[in-house]
């Protein structure tokens, strides 16, 4: 399993925002009743981050309401010895070939 960040913006108006919130609430799923919300910021949007095996399982735990707006994000966590890994499946697109940045951590 991996680790994915949710996020779901819904609109700012109080009505809305509480309907959003009613609707979390109401679905009975363990990960919607405990998203953070960060309304109260003026930041109308819902974050939790969940446990699954992809991001297609991620998505079937959003609201079908809330899925087209929503964002999914894995998460990778980095180590002194491993974080180079991560770093394989970009692209390097530069102008200036062979200026390349020494990020060694030794």
């Amino acid at each position: 399993m991996s680790a994915y960040l949710i996020e779901i913006p819904h609109p700012m108006d109080k009505i809305a925002c509480m309907n959003a919130i009613k609707i979390f609430l109401e679905s009975g799923s363990h990960f919607l009743v405990n998203a953070d919300w960060g309304c109260q910021d003026g930041e109308h949007k819902a974050w939790m981050i969940v446990d699954v095996d992809n991001k297609k399982q991620a998505l079937q735990i959003i609201p079908p309401l809330f899925r087209h707006e929503a964002k999914i994000i894995k998460l990778v966590k980095y180590s002194k010895d491993s974080f180079g890994e991560g770093f394989k499946f970009h692209e390097t697109k530069t102008n200036n070939p062979g200026n390349e940045l020494d990020i060694s951590l030794s």
